[in-house]
């Protein structure tokens, strides 16, 4: 095989993986509430959730959105009978609002989860817990960031 090209033929190829690359960033750029609300609507099942049993901890003011440290908290037993089977957190200001999922079971114990997410602005981070008798809960915190962290 020969890779031997000239300077149009890789321009030509440079610009072609540039379109091809950003070409699904279009709907990205479009996320919105109305993002949020759709994939909390099919993470549910159609059920309107619940405000409650879902604790977020979030600081009220970040510093800079590149790093924003997030616990989720759940009030449930945790047994066979009554146990929460997924949590899914959205920012519902990103460009992508979903940030993460989180599966649990009753050998978790706790519902508890805690990691760092990125936020592009000041927006709501909503929490989105699955119980398995498939009953829905929600919570919500708004975070003011002062340094955008998601191209902001």
């Amino acid at each position: 095989m020969n890779f031997n090209i000239n300077r149009r033929q890789a321009l030509t190829i440079g610009a072609g993986a540039m379109v091809a690359a950003t070409a699904g960033f279009a709907d990205i750029a479009l996320a919105d509430k109305k993002a949020a609300d759709e994939a909390i609507a099919k993470f549910a099942g159609g059920k309107a959730p619940v405000a409650g049993k879902v604790k977020l901890d979030l600081p009220e003011i970040a510093e800079n959105g590149n790093t924003v440290p997030m616990m989720v908290a759940v009030d449930s037993p945790m047994t066979a009978q009554s146990h929460v089977t997924e949590v899914l957190v959205l920012a519902d200001g990103n460009p992508a609002p979903a940030v993460v999922k989180f599966h649990f079971s009753p050998a978790s114990g706790v519902a508890e989860a805690a990691t760092r997410i990125r936020l592009a602005k000041t927006q709501n981070i909503i929490a989105v817990a699955k119980m398995n008798d498939g009953s829905v809960f929600m919570g919500t915190k708004q975070v003011k960031v002062t340094i955008g962290g998601c191209g902001g």
